[in-house]
């Protein structure tokens, strides 16, 4: 019988007293969803292995002040606070650096360029996969009507098919995409907030 691995909250337990080895087990755990959070806004490579690094070394320098309760929670907070703190770097405006990532959270009340963009990334790859799940035509309307703005006149003579077809074909895309965006007002605002922010 194979024996299972520690949970995280034991691994962590030991790292809290300097175990090496279950350090190691954590990274090796947890190393690919820190990365592909960061890679997941930023597309470069060399970042997001830094971002990996520093958020791991970080955990071992401070392994007997930090208290994670939930390890994957905590790395995917600290992922998307470094993605935010790099962004902001880059635009050249000026940043607060947060030493705890824990502290992190604080920053919720500063409203800002940097995380209006994550949010819009993060609706942007939410609306994406539930797009790919709609027929081509569909989701072609769907894109000429909400994207490039087009009316449904316009569409229906450039696809060369009827303006009854493409209302229908848009309800559909409306229909199955909306239950998805409960939380916001409109679901005609979000899509236009999205394609606003990731041009």
């Amino acid at each position: 019988m194979i024996k299972s691995l520690p949970p995280d909250n034991e691994l962590f337990a030991a790292v809290k007293l300097n175990d090496k080895r279950a350090f190691n087990l954590l990274y090796e755990r947890y190393w690919a969803v820190v990365y592909k959070k960061a890679f997941l806004y930023l597309h470069d490579t060399e970042a997001c292995m830094g971002i990996v690094n520093d958020i791991f070394v970080n955990i071992w320098e401070k392994r007997n002040v930090l208290d994670i309760i939930t390890f994957k929670k905590y790395l995917t907070a600290a992922a998307r606070y470094r993605v935010y703190n790099l962004i902001k770097a880059n635009s050249a405006s000026p940043l607060t650096y947060i030493e705890d990532y824990e502290k992190f959270a604080d920053l919720n009340a500063e409203h800002n360029n940097a995380e209006d963009h994550i949010q819009a990334l993060e609706l942007s790859n939410d609306l994406d996969q539930l797009l790919s799940k709609l027929p081509a035509r569909c989701k072609e309307i769907f894109l000429l009507s909400r994207v490039n703005n087009l009316t449904n006149t316009e569409i229906a003579l450039r696809l060369s098919i009827s303006k009854r077809t493409v209302e229908n074909q848009l309800s559909t895309a409306l229909r199955y995409i909306k239950p998805h965006f409960k939380h916001y007002t409109t679901i005609i605002l979000v899509i236009k907030l999205i394609f606003e922010h990731t041009k």
